[in-house]
């Protein structure tokens, strides 16, 4: 799509010529040598929403790095760098290999030597068989401290800026090397994000391991002559959560990977996984799995954390693990109850070895505590004994880190979850430097955010959202149901409140949650991308040009846009056989068929794409649609069953045998998901998700119930049955006449509406015929027909010619007869249906909304107008509203902007009137 890319390159262009110009007094002849760099840029643009320094064409001032016949040369200093950029420095030679068929080539510098590195068994630095990039960070890279002090590159930038990274085409950077892209960071993850960044536009997408996504094969890859100032995060921290809950990560681990002395093997070489995904995502913390869960992270292997610290990762624990300790570590090492009041003595060392084993390390330090098992610490709120425990804590990292550091500069978080954010609101402070984590409410609405007075305090503040549950009142944890629209619309209004230092976010197994959690991250690295509502769908398609390709960009982020608005009207462990209407409106053969077309198209989609990509399409795309259209079809099969059973069809078999059909595809959708590319993801799809009874998962699939109709047997009130909309009953019966809903012109017609339906349907052994006689005015899609036991229901739709109706209320009877009889005691049914013929007054706003069946029904941005204050707000904030495309069950949602708007009366604030 050129006008998303154009609308990038814009935006990064302007953003980099007023910072330069604001660090460096930047001259008009540089402002127009970037607007050059950037206006030649080529269409294909692989990094999601990152201005683009590579090409796949010479264009002026390029340079060739790689070909299929000249490999590009990397030069690290791999003597005095983090070993996390000079590992980062391998993946990029290998991701030159994914995407032209030939490896990078990688030497080492230090000073001015060049040498080959041993650890990747390379020749001599050839210039000539490709370009050459150079990467470092400040103060640790020698080559990269000489370019900056010979004035070569400029890093006033970058310098002292987490994260930051800048990168240029340089001329004559060492001896011997005519031109070379330096990418410099200004600590170890600029130096690693600036690195991966190259990855990222070559064509290589983070995801390419996790979730199996085809490089794009170039034939050459150049640096375009452009300067790339890329500043700190928009948050500091950006973390997941593994909240594993078994049984599919923990089962895919066990076929993996060797067990751990004190469980499941999730170990270095698993982490080294997990690891290069979150920095390939621009992340750089993690909760590891952990919580009540059985894993213990720092015993498990203990290479895994300083892995994560020679990787870049920082180091945290869950809202439920103080002190940097697992909580099966308690259940191994501990000695007596996990309860302050009772047990400190043995909690204290307990939570001292925890601070010590992390000190070497780059950690943020859970503080607090909570109960046994996730739970409340006690049945009330005591704000005494908490601010007790932490007092402790901090005495605790005091000692540990000793007195040349300073207790505000060790990075301490204190997570307000569930009941504790009860004792802040009941008076319990902390001290400013702690970072006070606010929490969703578990269904992906953050409970609170900082208020103006909060802003200014050292450690600020940061949200913990889940995009997966275990707990009450419903667990969600089978595969991604979360609304891209309602992650921006939170975390927008999170930002715009200053939660700013850390974004934690709860994936559960991670495997089945992909889509949102990139779309999480990008938000959380540079939020000023995505800062408007309609920001969803540009960075929905860029995803998909990044994963499959431009041609498929567009009518797959239709899939997916459809398929989030679709899972965000209800989770899919939340749904039951009562969830849709049978008999309201068509609500449920309405979403059924929503569903079902999806699932089609999406499978239209899955055979156009090149077989390279079809694994990670069906992995992110078709499996998620297809099993979430056929959970539904299950559930809505067997509701409809029921109904059946209860009004005597023949068809109620039919609907039991297609629940059965149903749960036997999930068990094939599930099988095709776990041996897919030869059992890589085995397990992964365990996860159980129907039959629910209560909170947590059923321990083994179950159907929903179903009732068999004695077929062989004729209903005693013969082979002819006929039902509503609107009504579970049927007749004949007891009684012979039925009483449909009310129509007026506004609920039905010729014009698209819903029209009012008789379903017509075999309960005998004998075939029939069946006749419909009624007024001339009622206007019936078919007024006979013949059905035999074995087939299928007619649904007959009803409209009306309203100009020969009589004003006010009338009704109209409409009889249906069989060829056969109708049992000892009934007779042919008959159906009346109620008429109220009325019209709008005629000054009535042209496209306004009329009340019909005793509703009325009208999508949030369909508003008539919006009506401004007559006075503006005393602090001079303009408050509006804004539409947010695709949020909510059905078309959009609405939202009052800002998200620092203060209180609004019915005085100061705007309104929206609908008529």
């Amino acid at each position: 799509d050129i006008s998303v890319i154009l609308f990038y390159t814009f935006h990064h262009m302007m953003m980099m010529m007023a910072f330069y110009h604001h660090q460096h007094a930047i001259t008009i002849p540089l402002l127009l040598l970037v607007l050059c760099g950037y206006m030649t840029l080529p269409m294909a643009v692989y990094g999601i929403g990152q201005s683009s320094t590579i090409g796949f064409a010479s264009s002026a001032g390029s340079l060739l790095l790689g070909d299929d016949t000249h490999s590009v040369q990397l030069i690290v200093d791999e003597a005095n760098d983090w070993k996390g950029v000079v590992r980062v420095v391998n993946d990029l030679a290998l991701d030159f290999g994914r995407v032209t068929g030939l490896n990078g080539t990688i030497s080492s510098i230090n000073g001015s030597m060049i040498s080959s590195s041993p650890s990747w068994s390379s020749s001599s630095i050839r210039v000539e068989k490709g370009g050459v990039i150079i990467a470092g960070t400040l103060g640790k890279s020698s080559i990269i401290d000489k370019l900056v002090s010979s004035g070569k590159i400029k890093v006033d930038g970058v310098r002292g800026q987490w994260e930051a990274f800048t990168s240029a085409l340089v001329f004559n950077p060492i001896p011997g090397i005519q031109q070379a892209l330096i990418i410099a960071g200004n600590d170890k993850r600029g130096t690693i994000f600036g690195l991966y960044d190259i990855s990222e536009q070559i064509g290589v997408s983070p995801w390419y391991w996790w979730a199996d996504v085809a490089p794009t094969l170039h034939k050459s890859i150049y640096a375009l002559n452009t300067i790339k100032l890329q500043p700190s995060p928009s948050i500091k921290y950006r973390g997941l959560f593994l909240n594993d809950n078994a049984p599919a990560l923990t089962g895919w681990i066990d076929a993996k990977y060797p067990p751990s002395p004190y469980g499941a093997g999730y170990n270095s070489q698993f982490y080294s996984h997990v690891f290069e995904l979150l920095l390939r995502l621009r992340a750089n913390y993690i909760w590891p799995a952990g919580a009540d869960w059985g894993q213990a992270f720092f015993i498990d292997d203990p290479l895994n954390q300083p892995l994560a610290d020679q990787y870049g990762i920082v180091m945290g624990t869950s809202h439920t693990e103080p002190m940097v300790r697992a909580t099966d570590e308690w259940a191994l090492f501990g000695h007596g109850p996990w309860d302050w009041s009772t047990n400190n003595a043995s909690i204290i060392p307990f939570m001292r070895e925890g601070a010590m084993r992390a000190h070497p390390y780059e950690n943020v330090i859970t503080m607090g505590m909570r109960g046994t098992g996730d739970t409340a610490m006690s049945p009330t709120i005591q704000p005494k004994l908490l601010e007790d425990i932490v007092n402790t804590q901090r005495q605790i990292l005091q000692d540990v880190y000793g007195p040349n550091v300073p207790i505000n500069k060790i990075p301490q978080m204190w997570c307000l979850y569930k009941e504790v954010q009860g004792y802040y609101e009941q008076g319990m402070r902390v001290p400013d430097d702690i970072i006070l984590l606010w929490a969703d409410d578990n269904f992906g609405n953050i409970r609170r955010l900082p208020i103006e007075t909060e802003y200014n305090r050292t450690g600020g503040a940061c949200v913990y959202y889940l995009f997966d549950y275990v707990g009450g009142p419903r667990n969600y944890k089978w595969i991604n149901t979360v609304q891209l629209q309602r992650t921006w619309e939170q975390m927008h209004l999170a930002y715009e409140r200053q939660a700013r230092t850390i974004w934690m976010v709860n994936v559960g197994d991670l495997k089945p949650l992909e889509i949102p959690t990139h779309h999480f991250f990008d938000l959380a690295y540079d939020i000023t991308l995505w800062d408007d509502a309609k920001s969803v769908s540009r960075w929905l398609t860029l995803w998909v040009a990044q994963q499959f390709g431009q041609e498929y960009a567009q009518s797959t982020a239709d899939l997916l846009t459809q398929y989030s608005m679709l899972v965000g009207r209800r989770r899919f462990e939340l749904i039951d056989q009562n969830t849709y209407s049978i008999i309201n409106y068509n609500e449920a053969d309405y979403v059924l068929g929503q569903w079902t077309r999806l699932s089609m198209m999406a499978e239209t989609q899955y055979r156009g794409i090149p077989k390279s990509g079809q694994a990670a399409f069906f992995e992110m795309v078709l499996h998620p649609i297809q099993a979430g259209a056929n959970l539904h079809d299950i559930y809505i099969s067997a509701a409809k069953n029921n109904l059946y059973a209860a009004q005597g069809r023949n068809s109620a078999n039919d609907m039991a045998q297609r629940m059965l059909d149903g749960f036997d595809r999930d068990y094939d959708l599930t099988d095709q998901y776990n041996t897919i590319l030869g059992g890589k993801w085995e397990h992964m799809m365990d996860q159980t998700h129907i039959g629910y009874t209560y909170w947590n998962q059923p321990i083994r699939q179950a159907t929903p119930s179903v009732q068999y109709i004695q077929r062989r047997e004729r209903a005693l009130t013969g082979d002819l049955g006929v039902s509503v909309e609107g009504k579970t009953s049927s007749i004949p019966a007891s009684a012979n006449a039925i009483l449909m809903m009310p129509v007026d012109p506004y609920f039905q017609g010729s014009s698209g509406g819903h029209k009012p339906y008789i379903d017509i349907y075999n309960t005998g052994t004998n075939k029939i015929t069946w006749t419909i006689h009624a007024p001339p005015y009622i206007i019936i899609t078919q007024y006979s027909g013949t059905l035999a036991p074995k087939d299928a229901d007619v649904r007959v739709f009803l409209d009306v010619d309203w100009s020969v109706v009589p004003l006010g209320s009338s009704s109209a009877t409409i009889n249906i007869s069989s060829s056969t009889d109708y049992g000892t005691q009934s007779k042919a049914p008959q159906v009346i249906l109620p008429l109220i013929k009325r019209s709008v007054p005629d000054n009535f706003t042209l496209g306004g909304f009329v009340e019909s069946d005793g509703h009325i029904s009208i999508e949030a941005e369909h508003w008539s107008r919006i009506i401004s204050p007559s006075s503006p707000n005393p602090d001079g904030v303009v408050v509006s509203y804004d539409i947010l495309p695709s949020f909510g069950r059905t078309l959009s949602g609405v939202a009052l902007v800002p998200g620092t708007a203060p209180s609004q009366t019915i005085q100061t604030g705007p309104h929206i009137e609908y008529d």
